[in-house]
């Protein structure tokens, strides 16, 4: 009997334990919301506010965090509360009473994460509607397309971003330096769509773009900075696996030979108006051009990657297939020299493009035009150039249209009007000036079909410049 009752003992405290032991993530959860309102009350709500209406920020103390929920992410939001991240303003959040930062309280990790969910639980603004945007056919040229927005509508008056690893723009508001990393898509949107709905008379800017563009610049935003986003790549997609050279010949036909002919050869109805002149298919090896630039000039037009703005977005009107279908004919259809024996093929990469150049091109900008290159034209430079030119540059390497060995005889260059420089010629590159060839390196050259290399970093561009000019040495 006395056994038995020990043994009913033993099972009824090891039955009370795990009842006790389950009972604690509720037991934890329940002391994290009320930890986290406790900070809020006592800490947070001293700057900060939580209820009521929207104000100018003149009027309150610190940020207005009542959908503080809806706007930040958790790892950022915990970061910062430990004193992880940097000040977002630079100038102060209440510049009008004091133009300097002010520090920001320093909670724990267990603190910063029952901030953190009183946040998810409490203040999840009404006015953001969730997966209201889909990024997941976001590509990286449209977040290019969202940062120049960003420019181009003013945004880098009061904020600031990071360009080629230099801080841009004014530092009166918030800065968007790891915006991805911080702010949540939805929320992005929403604020974009119009600002004094958060902020009323606060200097806030009411931006006038499309439907699109705001696509854009909250993409923009939302990735920005953030390494762990992956940019969709369309090229990869099931249209191009279902591509069609048939239907690629007849879009050819309804659409690009107005402008480059109907077999290619740049002689279409429109070309004789035009300066420069379309590219001449017929005599390019289209092959060899890479996907995603192939892609994104007939989905996003000549403009998009530094080309002739004469040469249309034509995404929206024929679509995702469509543009993979053109596409599958253009490379199937035009081979440039490709077709010839190899010996031919060979002799023509070795052969020198014309020199002298008489031709001169545009002059570019006074900002580029004193520039010298800092940087010593050395086994390292040299490689880091080499690999750019030959194979990395985007919108497209240097070689396709200069050539491996830069005499202006590449793959994508014989159609080009005029022709690609030829960097052998010591004659002309000498002429050159280092500040020259980085404006156009940078911006492109009007006239010519030489893209510009925006993305490209400025070591970048000088590292490619020396190997540039090995050429002609």
């Amino acid at each position: 009997m006395l056994k038995r009752y020990s043994i009913l003992k033993n099972q009824f405290i090891g039955f009370c334990l795990m009842s006790f032991l389950m009972s604690l993530p509720t037991i934890v959860s329940a002391s994290s919301v009320e930890l986290g309102e406790q900070l809020v009350k006592d800490q947070c709500s001293t700057c900060h506010k939580f209820k009521g209406q929207s104000e100018s920020r003149f009027k309150i103390k610190g940020p207005d965090l009542m959908w503080g929920g809806s706007k930040f992410k958790r790892p950022w939001l915990i970061d910062w509360l430990r004193g992880k991240e940097p000040n977002l303003y630079q100038e102060g959040y209440r510049w009008d009473v004091e133009q300097k930062p002010q520090p920001h309280v320093i909670l724990s990790e267990e603190g910063a994460n029952a901030v953190a969910d009183y946040f998810e639980k409490h203040l999840m603004g009404f006015r953001v509607k969730k997966d209201a945007i889909d990024l997941s056919h976001f590509t990286e040229l449209q977040a290019g397309f969202g940062r120049q927005i960003f420019i181009d509508h003013s945004c880098t008056g009061c904020h600031q971003i990071m360009d080629d690893g230099q801080k841009m723009g004014g530092p009166q508001s918030t800065t968007f330096f790891n915006s991805g990393k911080r702010l949540k898509k939805d929320w992005i949107l929403r604020f974009n769509a119009m600002p004094p709905d958060f902020v009323p008379h606060s200097g806030e800017f009411v931006a006038d773009v499309s439907e699109l563009g705001l696509h854009y610049v909250t993409g923009f935003l939302a990735t920005e900075g953030d390494d762990s986003f992956k940019f969709y790549e369309p090229w990869t997609s099931q249209h191009f696996k279902n591509a069609d050279t048939k239907r690629g010949r007849t879009i050819y036909k309804e659409y690009c030979s107005q402008c480059h002919g109907a077999k290619g050869d740049g002689d279409g109805p429109a070309a004789s108006g035009l300066e420069p002149k379309p590219a001449i298919h017929a005599k390019m090896a289209m092959d060899q051009f890479p996907l995603d630039y192939l892609y994104n000039v007939v989905y996003y037009g000549g403009k998009a990657v530094g080309k002739s703005p004469y040469m249309p977005y034509w995404g929206l009107t024929i679509g995702e297939q469509g543009v993979a279908d053109v596409i599958a004919f253009m490379q199937d259809e035009f081979k440039g020299d490709s077709g010839a024996s190899s010996g031919a093929t060979a002799v023509a990469q070795k052969a020198s493009g014309k020199c002298p150049e008489k031709r001169t091109t545009k002059k570019v900008s006074f900002k580029y035009s004193n520039k010298k290159n800092p940087l010593k034209p050395n086994a390292s430079n040299l490689k880091a150039g080499e690999t750019l030119y030959q194979k990395s540059a985007k919108p497209m390497n240097c070689q396709l249209c200069h050539g491996k060995n830069g005499n202006g005889k590449g793959p994508g260059g014989a159609g080009i009007n005029p022709a690609p420089r030829n960097f052998t010629c010591s004659s002309t590159i000498k002429d050159v000036s280092d500040g020259q060839m980085f404006g156009i390196i940078k911006e492109g050259s009007p006239g010519t079909a030489m893209p510009a290399f925006k993305n490209l970093k400025d070591k970048q561009v000088w590292q490619m410049i020396h190997y540039i000019r090995q050429f002609s040495q």
